[in-house]
């Protein structure tokens, strides 16, 4: 951001579509506040070899994570008020999430080890970093690398043979094979 005077409204302005093309749009201003919030509290900047647009984009990553681990903890606290369609929700056995989903299992065992470990633990067994960790014999943050590249080669694969259609709350819609 040479040459132009850095605040806090130009950064949020800068940082909202990488924001927005990681969280559910719901989420987008919680998020960006707490990036801004962690700038302007952060005790240090960045190193003298790390330039700021990479150290904001560093934080914002962190921010993120941290949001969506909050998030799926809050929501398998509340998973069991979802257990049954409802009467009134026309199409519920045919959800394309719902039939989506029964194709994760297959899709994550393609994965190269110890990648797909780390998402049949954290993600289908539904263990914390920390419990996966210690059953797989590493550390938590070699745990959360595993599961985040995982989840980056899961996600490509699908891309790859696959058209995906996401609601604004990036829930599937639809899907398609692609030819």
């Amino acid at each position: 951001m040479p040459g132009e005077r850095c605040n806090l409204r130009t950064i949020a302005e800068k940082m909202r579509p990488f924001v927005a093309s990681r969280v559910p749009p719901e989420d987008v201003d919680d998020v960006l506040q707490e990036v801004l919030v962690k700038v302007h509290t952060s005790a240090e900047g960045p190193s003298d070899d790390e330039p700021f647009s990479r150290w904001i984009h560093r934080m914002s990553r962190n921010v993120i994570i941290d949001h969506q681990r909050r998030r799926g903890r809050r929501d398998r606290r509340h998973e069991r008020f979802a257990l049954e369609p409802s009467a009134d929700d026309p199409g519920a056995d045919d959800d394309a999430q719902a039939v989506f989903s029964q194709f994760v299992t297959a899709f994550v065992t393609m994965l190269p080890s110890p990648y797909d470990e780390a998402l049949v633990a954290t993600e289908l067994e539904g263990l914390t970093m920390r419990e996966a960790a210690a059953r797989e014999g590493v550390s938590e943050a070699a745990m959360k690398s595993r599961a985040l590249r995982g989840r980056r080669m899961l996600r490509e694969l699908f891309e790859a043979c696959c058209e995906i259609a996401l609601d604004t709350r990036g829930h599937i819609i639809d899907f398609a094979p692609k030819l």
